[in-house]
């Protein structure tokens, strides 16, 4: 991919805190939650006067922070002004580094899309040096599809498959998730945050989706491998190390006559094992074995006897995944996503067996797709990036600082 113009004029960005007062720094929290909203709205959400209302707006225009989107007309046929985020604010990146695909989705920091970008991951095996060198391509390709105008890019935020701590677990001897953006850190002078693709799509539900006026539940991600977002209280449970709620890494199975594997949970539960056991003994009265777990699916809701048997019976075993985590977390609202997992013929025997097998809780899915991860990586971004202003710690699991560059 060509390099966009003027790279280094666009990737320069102010790490330090503006030194902004409270009123200031209180007005750009709410056009970064809220989007745009007239001065006398302003006033009333933040109980300020009409002068010092007017002080914050002067000093945030002046520095390009804020500025004017037009006027409202209120009932009693007064105009005011509405004011949004400035372009100097800046804007944030958010990539989902999926199983086929690097995405990313340029967004202000009050969440306007400015661009969108997607590349597929080649099939043969490319490494992490490859997917690196991949996901900054991604990256550069949606810095030169915003342009130069929008102001600062102020963070990055990558998505991975696979735990993001930053504690040593020994989970496994692959090199560690930094090496997947080290091409990026390179090429960026913005901090990088790295996060799990399960937080990252739980993010999403909490902010955009399905679990927008909840405070309190989990997300379950259900396909090729098994994982589960947290949220407590409106915020993200990551856990001591970081790594909460990878539950495809429970060891399984559990009974009297069975010695449980590690993380054998995933290994049952995983798009590919259901598979294998659909397969076996399928029918040749019902045509070709199907090849994917969607094909499964496919089969099923064209009326497959064999098919909804082995839907029914992943469903059950899901079904009884959450029950146990109702019984440790409490949830009140778990929401399904993933390839799997958002299939509507999943929903209903879902609900029927944790409904046996634990206490009411709400079961929905995701209405956001394929969309759901980079939602929230783009979301975690500008969080920072409005952190990085006004000198507020966010907290993510990994941040990398900008690496020095060379200068030419």
């Amino acid at each position: 991919m060509a390099e966009p113009p003027r790279r280094e004029r666009l990737m320069m960005m102010a790490t330090t805190a503006l030194p902004l007062p409270e009123s200031s720094r209180a007005v750009l929290r709410v056009l970064a939650s809220g989007g745009a909203i007239t001065r006398p709205q302003l006033g009333a959400v933040l109980n300020l006067s009409k002068p010092t209302m007017s002080a914050a707006i002067a000093e945030l225009s002046a520095l390009g922070l804020v500025e004017s989107a037009g006027s409202h007309k209120g009932p009693m046929g007064r105009t005011a002004t509405v004011y949004r985020l400035g372009r100097a604010a800046g804007y944030a990146i958010g990539v989902d580094v999926g199983a086929a695909q690097v995405r990313a989705i340029a967004q202000t920091l009050d969440g306007k899309t400015l661009a969108a970008t997607e590349e597929p991951i080649p099939r043969q095996n490319v490494g992490s040096d490859g997917i690196s060198a991949l996901v900054a391509d991604v990256v550069r390709s949606a810095i030169s599809a915003v342009g130069e105008g929008q102001g600062p890019l102020r963070c990055v935020a990558v998505a991975l498959p696979r735990v993001v701590t930053s504690r040593p677990l020994h989970l496994n001897k692959r090199r560690p998730p930094e090496t997947l953006v080290a091409r990026l850190r390179t090429a960026l002078e913005a901090p990088v945050i790295i996060e799990n693709n399960v937080n990252c799509a739980s993010l999403a539900e909490l902010t955009y989706g399905a679990a927008r006026d909840r405070s309190t539940f989990a997300y379950l991600q259900v396909g090729v491998r098994i994982g589960m977002g947290i949220v407590l209280d409106g915020k993200l449970f990551r856990g001591f190390n970081g790594a909460a709620g990878e539950v495809g890494r429970m060891p399984f199975p559990w009974s009297g006559d069975a010695h449980p594997r590690r993380e054998g949970a995933e290994q049952y539960l995983g798009s590919r094992a259901l598979l294998e056991r659909s397969l076996a003994g399928w029918p040749a009265a019902e045509g070709p074995p199907p090849a994917s777990a969607k094909e499964l699916f496919a089969a099923a809701a064209a009326g497959s006897a064999h098919a909804r048997y082995w839907v029914g019976r992943h469903a059950a075993d899901i079904g009884a995944l959450i029950a146990g985590c109702v019984g440790i977390i409490d949830p009140g609202l778990v929401v399904l996503g993933g390839g799997v997992g958002q299939n509507p013929l999943l929903l209903a025997p879902v609900r029927r067996t944790v409904r046996d097998l634990a206490w009411t809780t709400e079961i929905v899915t995701s209405a956001l797709g394929e969309n759901g991860t980079v939602l929230g990586a783009a979301h975690l971004a500008a969080n920072h990036g409005l952190g990085l202003i006004l000198g507020e710690a966010t907290h993510p699991t990994v941040v990398l600082p900008p690496l020095a560059r060379e200068t030419a």
